[in-house]
């Protein structure tokens, strides 16, 4: 109850129903073990809050990007609700250190399992929806998911947007160095260098190689844009 109550001031937001947070915070690998009656994790929350979270992204970026086209939209609001970069969201919230996770997935990394994250954070949004109504889902979804767009679409595919950056710049030959790879083996962290045009450039951390990768070139895309 009283990491519910923390959780609650993270977000700013208070729950009437506190049973619909509980709920939202329950992986079905907490519920199984603890034998709860059916229905009791955040699955359903989870394909509610998704549902929202389209619409009001659909919302926003049609008036926020009048000139693009639907294809357009398309694609962008793909980058923004995807799993990576909801369990990107989660971040700020330290929602992992919420979640009620049964002992298996608690011991094999679940806390930071994007799609743990990513699902909770959508059945966070279906509770709150179901709660407090469409005007404070949208509130919680502009706050906490749809802010800082323009570098989110970079994070959502780093990879190909920076091979696609240094061509066009003629930069060099990217390359990923792994140089650290950490942990047991149900909970590896992998860390990456990017070298361009044969210098180390950033680096990035993960659950996989390949997120490290992308870590790493999400770090370097920023540093390209913001020279």
């Amino acid at each position: 109850m009283r990491k519910q109550l923390q959780f609650q001031e993270v977000i700013g937001y208070e729950f009437r129903q506190g049973g619909l947070l509980v709920q939202a915070l329950t992986h079905s690998s907490y519920a199984n073990e603890k034998r709860m009656k059916r229905h009791s994790d955040n699955e359903r929350l989870e394909f509610l809050g998704d549902a929202v979270l389209e619409i009001v992204t659909s919302e926003f970026l049609y008036n926020r990007y009048p000139d693009l086209s639907e294809g357009q939209l398309t694609k962008m609001r793909a980058c923004l609700v995807c799993e990576p970069t909801l369990a990107f969201c989660t971040q700020e919230l330290k929602l992992g250190d919420y979640l009620l996770l049964g002992r298996g997935e608690e011991h094999t990394g679940g806390r930071k399992r994007k799609s743990i994250l990513s699902d909770a954070l959508e059945a966070v949004i279906g509770a709150i929806y179901l709660d407090g109504g469409f005007a404070n889902a949208k509130e919680f979804i502009l706050k906490f998911i749809l802010t800082d767009v323009e570098n989110k679409q970079l994070f959502y595919d780093s990879k190909t947007i920076l091979q696609e950056v240094v061509q066009g710049e003629e930069l060099g030959e990217i390359a990923y160095e792994l140089i650290a790879e950490t942990g047991p083996d149900h909970d590896k962290m992998f860390a990456v260098e990017l070298h361009i045009g044969g210098r180390p450039f950033s680096k990035g951390e993960g659950h996989t190689k390949k997120a490290a990768e992308q870590a790493a070139a999400y770090r370097g895309l920023i540093q390209l844009k913001n020279r």
